[in-house]
């Protein structure tokens, strides 16, 4: 067994001895992108295992050791993995577990702090918990992310974010059902086959391997013309994880229509500029912002080659880059407001307005203020602004029943039926035009 090493401030470390005995237990929240991270650690000499796991116990767990009035996906996450380390067969003391932090205003940034407490609680104090960030938050002899790991990363991303998109596009319309899927598992596996061969890992083959994913979803036969197309936005927990937003878009899929969910890119650029925009807005080391400006580019290069293939494509809609994103949401909201999905979350209801889905729901989870500002907080006033806008708010927290959630989206649905009738009769250039000019914001606030 390895030796427990703990640091001067009493926490435990995940040690060199441990990376060689352990399985770190890693929740999941995107199952193409985390798929392929996974694989990617593995290829880093670790050993981990992805949780799948969704039922109601996972929330009863959660509601042991987490306080009932923390953030819903803090609940849910950490109720995973400690039903995890108990019913899911491991040797406890064998194993840790892997969580991110954002190093931002959230509370996913105490998360960790939160789950030691769990821990604690229920008497495996002596499991480590590993950080996964890049702010420097905490350290771990038998933990880094090395620069070549990061690159390969931000490669995984793009491939997961066109995957999704080009999957949702085609997945509605299928005329064999699971073609879709099944055309998805076979790349994720292809491009990890890649991984370990060390394949995929330069810009001109990820190049080719976007123009070849477009191509091979292109040639799966669909029938039928456009569905209602229905986006997803919200916390990014939520948003993305079945677990979290219980199995929401396989719920629209069910009500005939086209899920349309805004990718990780976005999120994680939006991180990394918000560090550029604190010596901007609040003072601090250049050296800082010229380093983040440097990341933000790269993967901002990297977008726009996803971009561009799905142009080149023609066959699938291709979303915006991050600076339009930042574009649209000026005069609504500043750079200051950028705890939790912060102005982001209001950008791309707004890109999702402009490019025709009008029709959004906003997952809204339990202790989540920052969302509830800038997602709930802001449709009255997207609706003004754009009165053929229809947006509804789900709330997702231990309280809530599924079937609540299913009936307030199948209303959004019945007005969406509805408005697509009246927009027929509607030039195009009218229905996106506002009733009025926005009002800017308070600037930086």
């Amino acid at each position: 067994m390895a030796k427990l090493i703990y640091d001067g401030a009493g926490r435990l470390l995940f040690t060199k001895e441990m990376k060689e005995e352990y399985t770190l237990l890693m929740p999941q929240m995107l199952p193409v992108h985390f798929g392929m991270m996974k694989k990617l650690l593995e290829c880093e000499g670790y050993k981990v295992d992805m949780l799948t796991t969704n039922h109601r116990g996972l929330v009863d767990e959660g509601l042991k050791y987490v306080h009932n009035d923390t953030c819903y996906p803090a609940l849910l996450v950490i109720g995973q993995l400690i039903d995890a380390v108990k019913h899911g067969g491991y040797d406890p003391h064998k194993v840790g577990l892997l969580i991110t932090q954002t190093g931002g205003g959230c509370r996913a940034s105490n998360y960790i702090h939160l789950l030691r407490k769990a821990l604690v609680k229920a008497d495996m104090a002596y499991i480590p918990v590993v950080s996964v960030n890049l702010s420097g938050l905490e350290k771990n002899p038998g933990f880094s992310l090395t620069l070549p790991f990061i690159r390969k990363a931000v490669y995984a991303m793009m491939y997961g974010d066109i995957i999704v998109n080009v999957a949702n596009q085609v997945r509605p319309y299928e005329t064999e059902r699971g073609a879709a899927d099944r055309m998805t598992d076979r790349w994720s596996q292809r491009l990890v086959d890649g991984f370990q061969a060390g394949r995929g890992m330069s810009r001109r083959q990820m190049r080719d391997n976007f123009d070849q994913i477009c191509s091979d979803f292109a040639d799966i036969p669909v029938e039928g013309g456009p569905k209602i197309r229905v986006g997803v936005v919200g916390e990014i927990y939520v948003k993305f994880a079945p677990l979290g937003n219980n199995n929401l878009e396989k719920f629209l899929l069910s009500e005939g229509v086209e899920p349309v969910v805004p990718g990780l890119t976005d999120f994680i650029i939006f991180k990394i500029y918000n560090r550029v925009a604190d010596v901007e807005l609040y003072g601090g080391k250049w050296i800082k912002k010229f380093g983040c400006n440097l990341f933000m580019k790269y993967i901002e290069a990297c977008q726009r080659d996803m971009i561009e293939a799905l142009e080149r494509s023609g066959r699938f809609r291709a979303p915006g880059t991050f600076q339009d994103l930042h574009k649209l949401v000026h005069g609504y909201l500043g750079d200051g407001n950028k705890m939790g999905e912060g102005w982001l979350l209001t950008a791309e209801m707004l890109e999702l307005i402009h490019s025709g889905t009008n029709n959004i729901v906003c997952t809204q989870p339990f202790g989540c203020l920052p969302n509830h500002i800038v997602g709930k907080g802001m449709i009255r006033k997207l609706k003004d602004d754009y009165p053929y806008s229809n947006i509804v708010a789900i709330d997702y927290d231990p309280g809530a029943t599924k079937i609540n959630q299913e009936n307030r989206i199948k209303l959004m649905l019945a007005n969406a039926r509805g408005l697509t009738q009246q927009e027929q009769t509607r030039p195009r250039e009218e229905a996106l035009r506002p009733e009025r000019e926005p009002q800017l914001a308070h600037a930086n606030i």
